[in-house]
């Protein structure tokens, strides 16, 4: 496999565990570079397992359920160093995980040149309705969401939802969509079939099978 593909996934304060941690260890089992930054939490965006007195909060980010994770640089130290775009963007799900990648300007910045460039832009749960959506990328494609978020578009992307989504079809109960350059998938259910869409689409079709055969075994 090509050791020389690299995805980049943000986390921020709130994130969804499973969703997040489960793309990364399928991609870095399918030979993926996978660097996983760091993105400081909006401050009107309040989460009850903050962290905020620890020193080292830089680099750690606590998920929904309160697991802190030690990611491998902040957002500050990724956009300094790499020089290059990624091949795969990849924003998680979980609240108010995906609120805070929402505001973070160096985060939809950076989705936006990812897509101007046709690099593969992916999110799962509630990230592809308030991330994907508010930064108009779901216009004209299929996608997948978790369970009631497609209902929620003006609440997070306000009053301008219906031009942003135009031309969108939310394909309700499927784990992973891919449409074009963008993948997403539905929520932590989905987790395992949204990650080997991720490996699909950077490796190939045997390359999923692949290790679809190594991890799922019944």
């Amino acid at each position: 496999m090509d050791s020389t593909k690299k995805a980049v996934v943000f986390l921020s304060e709130g994130f969804e565990e499973v969703e997040a941690l489960t793309p990364v260890d399928y991609l870095r089992r399918a030979g993926c570079t996978v660097i996983t930054v760091a993105v400081p939490p909006a401050k009107t965006v309040n989460h009850p397992c903050s962290i905020d007195d620890m020193p080292s909060y830089g680099h750690i980010v606590v998920s929904s359920h309160c697991i802190p994770v030690i990611a491998d640089k902040t957002i500050d130290e990724f956009l300094a160093d790499e020089k290059e775009l990624a091949d795969l963007v990849f924003l998680p799900g979980g609240m108010p995980g995906s609120t805070n990648l929402a505001a973070s300007k160096e985060v939809c910045d950076y989705v936006l040149k990812m897509n101007e460039k046709g690099k593969i832009v992916s999110a799962i749960c509630a990230a592809p309705v308030v991330v994907l959506g508010k930064l108009g990328l779901l216009k004209g494609k299929k996608y997948t969401c978790y369970t009631g978020m497609e209902n929620d578009a003006q609440k997070f992307c306000g009053e301008n939802y219906k031009a942003l989504f135009e031309g969108s079809v939310h394909t309700g109960e499927v784990p992973a969509v891919k449409s074009g350059n963008i993948i997403t998938g539905k929520g932590a259910g989905a987790a395992a079939h949204f990650a080997l869409a991720l490996v699909e689409a950077l490796f190939g079709e045997d390359a999923k099978k692949k290790l679809h055969e190594r991890v799922c075994q019944f």
